[in-house]
């Protein structure tokens, strides 16, 4: 296949993920192994999983980042960016318009009903891919120990980069040790160096794109976190209230795709069609630019045994906050007997049905969504 067909074929599974990625990061991974590890064999399960790993502790949204590191592994680094482009395109899209109407008329097209199907639909999503990407981190009683300490740390508050890299180093240490005692090798340890109110005050185009720059370089974790950034960057200094802050964030996550399209909409309420494309290219071109630099370095890290051990304790412990962030998922979406029925009726045909995959079970959520709240 020539490089001309493997960009087309990265445009087109990723643009298809970008219309139906909804589900918030865990979701979207899952749906990308579904895609490429199980359908396309782009890429092993084990290397999908130093990916995320090594994508857990970087700043940006991990699951775009994810996408991006796909493109690579198939088409190098037009690859990449062609993943990115298209995997984004879809959200930027959708949200932009939200922002227009949000502006022009005060409100937004009402979406709820099939949003409240989606949600219980993507958990079943996630525990397959938690089976599958489980299966292959778990090597041994060790990592198993290791990523029970992870979600331990997780339900309990702890910071997820706290956790991963805490998880990474005691794997280090104790495999170093183990291997010292095995084959009396020293151990050297790794040092991994509604109605749309004015703004209070208008803003200048550089800003809007700086602004947004700044949180995608420093962002970690998920759109809760992108609302605190934005509240600092943005509510606290005068230029968007709270309400269309909280407004904006309710609308990236009620479309598919990263959250962080979320920009997108804050944009264009700050600076119209301008300022929607300048906070969009702010807050993503940290991730363009940090995934083209760290893709071709993870093979290489991989084969120092050190750094081995770190990335086997990292990949069970991405699969640890993959489950705490299921549970957290599931305490806020089954939340009455219309969500536990799409709940319980996806499950049945992620692990029932043979040719189903992860956008028939969105589809058939959003659908049952719909039709149950008529009831």
């Amino acid at each position: 296949m020539n490089q001309l067909n493997k960009l087309s074929e990265v445009a087109a599974v990723m643009f298809k993920l970008g219309c139906f990625a909804f589900g918030g990061p865990a979701a979207h991974i899952a749906m990308l192994e579904e895609e490429i590890v199980e359908k396309r064999k782009w890429i092993t399960q084990k290397h999908f999983l130093d990916l995320i790993g090594a994508t857990n502790l970087i700043p940006g949204p991990n699951s775009t980042e994810m996408v991006m590191h796909a493109g690579h592994e198939r088409a190098g680094i037009l690859g990449l960016i062609v993943a990115g482009l298209c995997f984004i395109f879809p959200a930027v899209v959708i949200t932009g318009f939200l922002g227009f109407l949000y502006v022009e008329y005060g409100q937004t097209p009402n979406i709820a009903p099939f949003i409240l199907g989606i949600k219980p639909a993507v958990l079943s999503v996630i525990i397959a891919a938690i089976f599958k990407l489980g299966k292959k981190a778990i090597k041994t009683k060790e990592l198993g120990f290791i990523g029970a300490i992870t979600l331990i740390l997780s339900l309990l508050g702890v910071d997820e980069i706290i956790s991963l890299l805490g998880t990474g180093l005691l794997g280090i240490i104790y495999f170093s040790l183990k291997e010292k005692k095995t084959i009396k090798q020293s151990f050297h340890p790794l040092l991994l160096s509604s109605i749309s109110l004015p703004t209070i005050q208008t803003i200048s185009s550089s800003t809007i794109f700086f602004k947004f720059l700044k949180v995608g370089t420093v962002l970690y974790g998920s759109g809760y976190v992108l609302f605190a950034y934005l509240d600092a960057e943005l509510v606290q200094e005068g230029f968007l209230s709270q309400q269309e802050l909280m407004d904006a964030i309710a609308m990236g996550q009620f479309t598919p795709g990263p959250v962080l399209s979320t920009a997108t909409f804050i944009g264009y309420q700050l600076g119209g069609f301008q300022g929607a494309i300048l906070a969009t290219l702010g807050i993503f071109t940290p991730s363009f630019i940090l995934v083209i630099a760290l893709n071709p370095l993870i093979p290489k890290l991989r084969n120092n045994k050190k750094v081995g051990y770190f990335l086997d304790s990292v990949n069970v412990a991405a699969v640890a906050l993959m489950i705490s962030v299921l549970l957290s998922m599931c305490k806020a979406s089954l939340v009455d007997w219309q969500s536990i029925i799409i709940a319980c009726l996806s499950l049945f045909v992620t692990f029932k049905v043979k040719k189903a995959n992860a956008m028939h079970v969105i589809l058939g959520g959003a659908v049952l969504g719909y039709l149950l709240q008529l009831i």
